[in-house]
């Protein structure tokens, strides 16, 4: 019972999860800007790459099997430049094939020039528009845009090259490239030309998006957001639709064969309307936006009034409909002949759905940026998939409509469990935002009060001792009496059950298995044992302690462990007492960095080893309420930024030492900062795997100390 509750509430909670899985790779190309004077007004305006080793770019025309992103580069014409001709690629065109790519691909590696002729007839500054993926082959790094400029101080005469701060290019903004054409125009230089100013493309202090991995799988977000349509399916708005809909279609079609492909046509209309969403959203927001949802406490604030605002509706309290004129505008439209009437029979459905579709799909939301820039796609169209599937099949099988349940009864009871669920939810947001503020309004035991509470709740509604006012009268037997299903007493024993395993959560007990779900036990007043083991290494932890332990993993808290929280401390320590150190880099509302410790950490093998032979740094990456001392801060290598609070040192030590933004991840070095074991660790539950890198660190570290 306990695993079935474990894995329903990690489904749910993983959808909004920004933990990443893979190890970042910086962009290390470089970048820059020329205008080559040519003769008379005639220049080349050059944009040199320098790649780095084993990393190649596209060229304009990659070939392959269409996937491939080749890079574009823009000149933003003014008065005073007339660009000739189309941009070209100067460098060595290799041809090759790569696993995994059907097909040649053509691209270039070392440096590469792109040239555009231009006539400049006075002083004037030069903007290029550039966008780019570069790869090895193990990946290819996410899509950047960028923007460079160059001054002509002395047009006609020679060139005086200054460039300007390099800016991000808006999504969305125009940076195709002009008529582009490949060819192979010889080599370029081996280093870029010393007048010419370089930019190297600048890593921000935030967490990006991590690099596509195998664990971000897209047929997994396909079975979930397919799940979320089934369920979509049984909710009044859409459920009491099916047998309306396909009788309407079955009586205006002249021959049953006619009646089964409007069905059809009706179904696929749906699918098109809401996969052309998914696209909407890969457009406006990318594949990097929503990942960051849950280290945003203001997004974690509008989640959870959304959740309360659907939960509540979904309860009864009262409906939430998109405006009528929609409504009217679209079934208006439904009376045109062939496909597109049926088209916009679909549509009104979509829209007068809503209520019922839209609190699904934000569950769904933030699961859909795990799938990249397909994320989105792939989601709606599985959704709607399932969302379109009883249309059909109730047109090919007629019979089943008259089977079918009319809107009330156990379909609003299906609504209002939603409605407590999405009040469950709409806690953890709410959660995510106190943590990252430290406001402390929603400690861990206020937490799992109003947990037990929903779920107490939610099963004396599914036995029918609580009932709503828009609820129909209960079912009865032949003597009058109520009686309560099998499957709704199921699951009201696993709501009772449910409750009753959080209750000793209230004391103290650690509840391993909602670990990564829960606010941590620091935040938590009454604890009735609590074994904080800070003075068991011989060096107690000093800074940040005060600010920082609240957030301290459980299984530190009541094993014994000690963990520091600044990273020069804790290596300073390790050089005291002999040990090597494991480097915790996580974040306060990290889910798995919880699924870790609670999993992984708490076998009693990893504690010992833990315990007594490594020192624990642990590093939040999101702490950015945590202000550092002035004399402390310092100007960033990476962003070139001042560096204030330790959640951005954390994640700046994090990028400039160990080349990674991911969380989890674990690195062990020594004392002198040298790495025992090569590769990471990053989020991977296998206790045996990773006892068994433990113990690969502590032979390393034997072996050289």
């Amino acid at each position: 019972m306990r695993k079935a509750l474990n894995a329903f509430l990690l489904v749910l909670f993983s959808l909004f999860a920004s933990a990443s899985y893979g190890q970042m790779t910086l962009d290390e190309s470089k970048w820059g800007l020329e205008a080559k004077k040519k003769t008379g007004n005639e220049y080349e305006l050059i944009l040199h790459l320098q790649l780095p080793k084993q990393w190649h770019i596209y060229a304009f025309k990659p070939g392959g099997d269409g996937m491939q992103i080749a890079p574009t580069v823009t000149f933003v014409k003014n008065g005073k430049v007339k660009l000739n001709g189309p941009v070209k690629e100067k460098g060595k065109l290799l041809t090759e094939t790569i696993d995994g790519i059907d097909g040649a691909v053509n691209m270039y590696k070392g440096n590469v020039d792109y040239v555009q002729l231009a006539t400049i007839s006075a002083n004037t500054k030069i903007t290029c528009k550039y966008s780019y993926q570069i790869c090895n082959d193990q990946m290819c790094l996410p899509p950047t845009d960028k923007t460079i400029t160059v001054e002509v101080k002395d047009a006609g005469g020679s060139s005086e090259i200054t460039t300007s701060e390099e800016v991000a290019v808006v999504p969305g903004a125009d940076t195709s490239a002009s008529d582009t054409a490949s060819a192979n125009m010889g080599s370029a230089t081996d280093t870029l030309p010393s007048n010419v100013a370089t930019v190297t493309p600048e890593v921000k202090n935030e967490p990006e998006s991590p690099v596509k991995t195998e664990q971000q799988s897209l047929i997994l977000l396909f079975l979930l957001c397919f799940g979320g349509g089934l369920l979509a399916v049984v909710t009044p708005c859409v459920f009491s639709m099916i047998p309306i809909t396909v009788s309407f279609f079955t009586k205006r079609s002249k021959t049953r064969k006619e009646g089964i492909r409007n069905a059809i046509y009706y179904s696929l209309s749906i699918i098109i309307i809401f996969t052309v969403l998914g696209l909407v959203i890969s457009a406006l927001f990318g594949r990097d936006a929503l990942y960051k949802i849950s280290t945003n406490w203001i997004l974690n604030i509008f989640f959870f009034l959304l959740f309360v605002v659907f939960g509540i509706s979904f309860l009864g309290a009262f409906e939430i409909t998109l405006p009528s004129s929609w409504t009217s505008k679209t079934d208006s439209k439904a009376g045109l002949g062939s496909f597109g009437g049926i088209f916009f029979m679909a549509l009104t459905l979509v829209i007068v759905s809503f209520s019922c579709t839209g609190p699904i799909l934000t569950m769904l939301f933030g699961l859909l940026a795990a799938g990249g820039w397909a994320g989105p796609i792939v989601g709606m169209f599985a959704f709607s998939l399932a969302l379109s599937l009883p249309f059909a099949l109730c047109a090919i099988f007629p019979a089943v409509i008259n089977n079918l349940g009319k809107s009330g009864g156990w379909l609003n009871q299906v609504k209002v469990t939603l409605g407590f669920i999405e009040l469950a939810l709409a806690l953890k947001f709410f959660s995510n935002a106190d943590l990252l503020k430290h406001w402390r309004i929603l400690d861990r035991e206020i937490f799992l009060a109003l947990w037990i509470v929903i779920a107490v709740l939610l099963g004396f509604y599914l036995l029918g001792k609580l009932k709503l006012s828009h609820d129909d009268e209960p079912k009865k037997n032949i003597y009058g009496q109520e009686y309560v299903s099998i499957f709704k007493l199921f699951l009201a024993i696993c709501s009772f059950t449910f409750a009753l395993y959080l209750l000793p959560g209230m004391w103290g007990a650690p509840l391993n298995g909602l670990g990564q779900f829960v606010p941590p036990m620091g935040t938590q007043d009454f604890v009735i044992t609590n074994a904080d083991g800070s003075e068991s290494s011989g060096v107690k932890p000093k800074k940040f302690v005060n600010e920082m332990k609240i957030y301290e993993p459980n299984v530190v808290r009541n094993n014994g462990l000690v963990t520091y929280f600044d990273y020069e401390e804790g290596i300073a320590a390790a050089a005291k007492i002999k040990k090597p150190i494991m480097l915790d880099f996580t974040g306060i509302t990290c889910v798995n960095c919880r699924k870790m410790e609670t999993s992984v950490w708490s076998n009693p093998k990893v504690l010992e080893r833990l315990k007594n032979d490594f020192v624990l740094i642990s590093l939040f990456d999101d702490a950015r309420h945590v202000q550092l001392p002035h004399e402390d801060r310092y100007i960033s290598k990476v962003s070139n930024k001042e560096i204030t609070t330790l959640g951005d040192k954390c994640l700046d030590i994090q990028i400039a030492k160990y080349n990674s933004n991911a969380q989890p991840f674990y690195f062990f070095i020594d004392e002198k900062e040298n790495l025992l074991v090569k590769e990471g660790y990053g989020y991977d539950p296998d206790v045996d795997k990773f006892i068994a890198h433990l113990d690969k660190v502590i032979m390393n570290y034997r072996k050289t100390h």
